[in-house]
């Protein structure tokens, strides 16, 4: 056992590690009897591969470079492929991401694409698709842009042949609906095909503020009528619809302030946690109905666990195994559940449950020890309170190392880490990231502050008209109590967040004095350019609900931006950007720059061709992750080896 000072520790976790396992594998399907979905390839140039798990259990990706399984609609994509067997093989539709376009790919040949290229701003994007082989078409949701501008868009369901023949036609693509809603999920077909059913919700709203839950009746020409709202509304969202193989509806709702799984309108299994989450993209499942009238769902409170729900009794029964959190998405078939698990000493892994036996286990990217799991961070789940005295939910990463210990003469130094969305969370699992850090002897801590998912409506709802408050007290109130414990040294704190968490580390930085440095990655900074006309019409009046109506407090919009304030930050910081960033563009970080010139705060200023709203590519995940290190260690006085230095200008 070595003595070394709190981040001089050597760690076998180096950033090209960390970046060879970022991201997860998503869209779990089944395709026949065999299990397929997507994975990430940091290595290869950040596309997404489609992934085919035969029945003899060998696994490969199904198409080669550059084929990227993504979509773009609503800029945060969904769900992006569909599969079925047809004449004894696979045949599967997916959405390629540098055009958009679906195509159709059956194994021993070459993808042939379904839909045409438009030249009009965004083009044509394609998402949530369900094959309809007895029709000879995809219905999915079509995003079709109609001028240059980001919200300058419209979206319908949508059939699109499956012989090609939409492929230079746009006039071939068959619309199931009128453009009713801004924005609308895939639909789901009741199990005798004479229903549809989907999700809809329109501006200022978000989806996690309220979602219309739509059916329509399908005729036997394949169109749909008689569409009509059956729930959900302005302060009620719907998060997931499908249909119980009894043709009876099943639909998560939270109007009792919990997203809870409802039959037909009457609840299955009212608790006090959440079988859903926010929409932030088309087609996430948290529930999957089984052929035998039983739930497939993932639920919890904070965390979330995979179980099978008895609609008759009300009962959950969870799958036995190490993971702790489970992603929403899920697939059925038969007696089989497939899933994403991970835990805080494992990454996220396919995962099938049998659900006759109840025996759970891994069947795809099966996670492998890179390093020695000694050196993996020991999470502590904490409940810190803010200074109303309202509770602060956040994971503690102390650093870790089996063959080092610190002097003892001081704390360590401390990352406060915010998250996304604002509408999400920080899961509790196994992050190289995080042990990037905790191993050289950095802690980390992240926050899920008020307004984050996972704890009821109740808690979402703190962030309404409050984001620059309520997410910065919140995280200053950890950092502050770590210090104030002796856990953490009160002058060696650092907050760190991207996106929404960009702004909310930005922020900090500028009306607190808790922190001495920060790491600011593809942010919102100026509330009063972002909200008119500089992000995607996803989120183009989100901070309707976050700020406030713009009409109503027009000068809150300026008070509350980072950019605004530039001439209140002093200590050093990073500043991280993706070039083709349409959500958080780079002229945000542009203009607080410029507001910051000539004020001699050391800062630096990475921006990356080539990526967009979060990293994707290697290359960029180890450079920002080495700069990010090298900051704290030159603002902490630390030492960590092999660390490229990054050069700060004033």
């Amino acid at each position: 056992m070595q003595t070394l000072p709190y981040g001089s520790w050597p760690s076998p976790i180096d950033a090209a590690l960390a970046a060879a396992h970022d991201g997860h594998p998503e869209y779990v399907g089944f395709v026949g009897e065999e299990v397929w979905w997507t994975a990430p390839r940091p290595t290869e140039g950040g596309r997404r591969a489609l992934v085919r798990r035969r029945a003899d259990g060998t696994e490969e990706s199904v198409l080669p470079p550059p084929w990227d399984v993504r979509t773009r609609v609503v800029e945060y994509g969904g769900q992006p492929w569909a599969g079925t067997v047809r004449d004894g093989a696979p045949l599967v539709v997916f959405a390629h991401f540098p055009d958009q376009r679906l195509y159709r790919y059956e194994p021993g040949g070459e993808p042939r694409p379904l839909t045409p290229v438009s030249p009009v701003g965004g083009g044509l994007r394609w998402a949530d698709p369900v094959l309809r082989p007895e029709r000879d078409e995809v219905w999915c949701v079509l995003e079709e842009f109609t001028g240059d501008g980001p919200t300058d868009v419209r979206r319908v369901l949508a059939a699109v042949p499956l012989d090609g023949s939409a492929a230079r036609d746009r006039a071939a693509v068959r619309e199931l609906t009128g453009a009713d809603h801004r924005f609308v999920t895939g639909p789901r077909l009741s199990p005798d095909g004479r229903r549809a059913a989907w999700l809809g919700w329109d501006h200022p709203r978000m989806p996690w503020d309220g979602t219309e839950l739509v059916v329509a009746d399908v005729g036997g020409d394949g169109t749909l009528r008689g569409a009509r709202t059956v729930a959900g509304g302005p302060r009620e969202s719907i998060a997931q619809a499908d249909w119980a193989p009894d043709g009876r509806l099943l639909y998560v709702s939270d109007r009792t302030g919990w997203w809870n799984l409802y039959r037909d309108g009457d609840p299955l299994c009212p608790r006090e946690e959440e079988f859903g989450g926010p929409l932030w993209t088309v087609g996430p499942r948290w529930f999957a109905p089984l052929d035998n009238g039983l739930v497939a769902v993932v639920h919890g409170r904070g965390t979330t666990a995979l179980g099978i729900l008895d609609p008759e009794t009300g009962e959950v029964v969870d799958a036995a195994g190490p993971w702790t959190e489970f992603t929403p998405t899920l697939a059925a078939h038969g007696e089989r559940v497939v899933a994403v698990g991970a835990s805080p000493r494992s990454a996220y892994e396919v995962v099938e449950l049998d659900t006759r036996t109840g025996r759970a286990r891994v069947i795809g990217a099966e996670h492998d020890d890179a390093v020695d799991p000694a050196y993996y961070p020991e999470p502590q789940i904490r409940t810190f309170t803010a200074p109303d005295g309202r509770e602060v939910h956040a994971h503690v990463y102390p650093p870790h190392h089996p063959g080092c210990v610190a002097p003892g003469d001081r704390p360590p130094p401390y990352v406060i880490r915010a998250h996304g969305g604002p509408t999400s969370r920080a899961p509790l699992v196994l992050d190289l990231e995080i042990a990037y850090f905790t191993s050289r002897g950095i802690g980390v801590a992240e926050v899920n502050y008020g307004g984050s998912t996972g704890y009821g409506r109740e808690y979402r709802d703190r962030l309404r008209e409050q984001w620059g408050v309520v997410d910065v007290e919140d995280c200053a109130a950890v950092a502050e109590a770590l210090a104030a414990e002796g856990t953490a040294d009160p002058d060696r704190l650092a907050v760190r967040g991207g996106s929404a968490g960009g702004w909310t580390a930005a922020a900090s930085l500028t009306t607190t004095g808790v922190y001495a440095c920060g790491t600011i990655k593809y942010p919102v900074l100026d509330l009063t350019g972002w909200g008119a006309g500089e992000t995607h019409d996803f989120e183009s009046q989100y901070l309707e609900t976050l700020i406030g109506p713009l009409a109503e407090v027009p000068a809150r919009y300026a008070e509350r931006s980072p950019a605004a304030h530039a001439d209140r930050l002093t200590v050093p910081f990073l500043l991280l950007q993706g070039l083709d960033d349409v959500i958080c563009p780079p002229v945000q970080c542009e203009r607080f720059l410029a507001r910051l010139a000539g004020r001699g705060v050391p800062h630096a200023y990475l921006a990356f061709e080539g990526e967009g709203h979060g990293f994707r590519r290697a290359e960029t995940l180890v450079r920002a992750l080495e700069a990010e290190l090298s900051l704290y260690a030159q603002v902490f006085g630390l030492n960590p080896p092999g660390v490229p230095t990054l050069e700060l200008v004033r």
